[in-house]
């Protein structure tokens, strides 16, 4: 059982800008490579931070209407020095929120909601940038079909890492969701079933009506001894 890392779906060929880099040239570049941020890096290739559509258009959003017909947005200091700049250095928000291609989908997507970004920088060992990585590359594992993540459950959670026979638990994959009905030895052993299954890429969803045989979390001998159970 593994999950994908960031070195598996980031866009490798990554364009950059560095400090110096005017507005106009900005705005010419995302509109070529029809992207909506690019990193600002420094002399050795490390990145500085970000500027994206948002941070460019705080420029246009802080004109005036020449017919006087829109109100007039009062913004604060950072806006206002981002609306007054015309280099990247200006523009950019920094520092520059990094990962690292070996991260796994899961770390990158953690760390995308901890900060709030769209994408972040991925950079190697010696911090200089590699390649991006975007929301629209991480949701590219809920792409994998259905017959892939039934064959990871089946193969890599139940049999290789939880010891449990193919033929012991029956695994349905729809669309993403799963379904797994079938007994196993414990009680204990359900809900990480069900934990590990919802932890494969491309799962959207798992539900579960797995039989035990043994109730190995029960605190009486009567209940220990006690056979049957239905789970979900």
């Amino acid at each position: 059982m593994w999950h994908r890392m960031v070195s598996d779906l980031m866009t490798t060929s990554v364009a950059r800008v560095n400090r110096d880099t005017g507005f106009k040239e900005i705005a010419k570049l995302l509109a070529e490579r029809d992207i909506t941020a690019v990193p600002v890096v420094d002399d050795d290739d490390r990145p500085l931070g970000v500027v994206s559509e948002a941070d460019l258009l705080r420029k246009e959003a802080a004109q005036l209407d020449p017919a006087g017909l829109l109100p007039v947005l009062h913004a604060g200091p950072t806006d206002r020095a981002k609306a007054e700049a015309t280099t990247a250095e200006g523009l950019m928000n920094s520092p520059a929120v990094t990962a690292r291609p070996q991260w796994t989908a899961v770390e990158a997507a953690q760390a995308m909601e901890r900060h709030h970004v769209k994408r972040l920088p991925v950079v190697d060992e010696a911090d200089r940038l590699v390649g991006v990585i975007s929301r629209a590359d991480l949701l590219r594992v809920f792409l994998r079909s259905d017959s892939a993540i039934r064959e990871e459950i089946s193969g890599e959670v139940l049999l290789r890492t939880l010891g449990i026979a193919p033929d012991a638990v029956a695994v349905r994959v729809v669309g993403g969701r799963v379904s797994l009905k079938g007994t196993v030895q414990r009680k204990s052993a359900v809900p990480v079933v069900v934990r590990l299954c919802q932890g494969v890429d491309g799962v959207v969803d798992v539900s579960a009506e797995l039989l035990y045989r043994d109730d190995d979390t029960a605190t009486t001998p009567e209940a220990t001894s006690r056979r049957a159970g239905l789970a979900t």
